[in-house]
């Protein structure tokens, strides 16, 4: 029971074991290579897709064809609980970030699976609004800062190692990834990324390494923004 996606998914976490037993036989395992396609714009996808393993990244073009990053899925994440509870087709497309395996909830299965249990129909709520509040506080941040704070905002808020009073953070996506997230262009990030360099503020390593030499005084930047 522990290696299934069932156990990683926070929304089945109040249930006991026999239960998460039962919603396991009701997930359909999906397995995805990396840059394949989970569902596209208008697909009939009434399905709740759950990260199992490796990451899912939702995009949607721009009315000018520019792919907009929304949202990066890890283990134990969610995606497709739009069409599932509204029967609108979706509007965004899911791609295999790397070889991810997803679990697959059919919406007959779900809906039942709300009605016994109805703590996880709150939980996906709780989930849902929590992703609400993290897309309207980037709104915010699109609207109101210059791309070097949000650039400073999105290093601060990874997951850091220190060494020796510096902070050292690895760039979970590719660049370009990163500048669709931040609503720039390569191009603007890798300027971003130069001056913040340039004022010592941060040191780009190899590959996507990022050594935050001045967390303080990056910190200030993003506070008096």
């Amino acid at each position: 029971m522990a290696d299934t996606c069932v156990a990683r998914v926070p929304v089945f976490a109040a249930l006991s074991a026999a239960e998460q037993q039962q919603v396991a036989g009701l997930a359909r395992p999906v397995h995805l290579a990396a840059g394949e396609t989970a569902y596209g714009p208008g697909d009939d996808a009434a399905r709740l897709l759950v990260v199992h393993t490796g990451r899912l990244k939702v995009v949607r073009l721009s009315p000018d064809g520019a792919e907009q990053l929304v949202r990066v899925l890890g283990p134990g994440e969610f995606t497709g609980e739009t069409a599932v509870f509204t029967g609108e087709r979706p509007d965004h497309t899911a791609t295999a970030l790397d070889d991810c395996r997803l679990c697959v909830f059919r919406h007959d299965d779900l809906e039942a699976l709300i009605r016994r249990h109805p703590d996880i129909g709150l939980r996906m709520l709780a989930a849902v609004s929590a992703r609400l509040a993290v897309t309207e506080d980037r709104l915010n941040a699109l609207t109101a800062h210059d791309v070097e704070t949000r650039l400073a905002s999105y290093l601060l808020d990874l997951p850091t190692s220190w060494h020796g009073g510096v902070a050292v953070v690895t760039l979970p996506l590719a660049k370009k990834d990163v500048a669709s997230l931040l609503d720039t262009s390569p191009e603007s990030l890798s300027r971003a990324l130069a001056r913040l360099a340039g004022d010592g503020l941060i040191v780009v390593g190899h590959g996507r390494t990022v050594t935050i030499t001045q967390p303080a005084s990056l910190q200030r930047m993003v506070d008096g923004a």
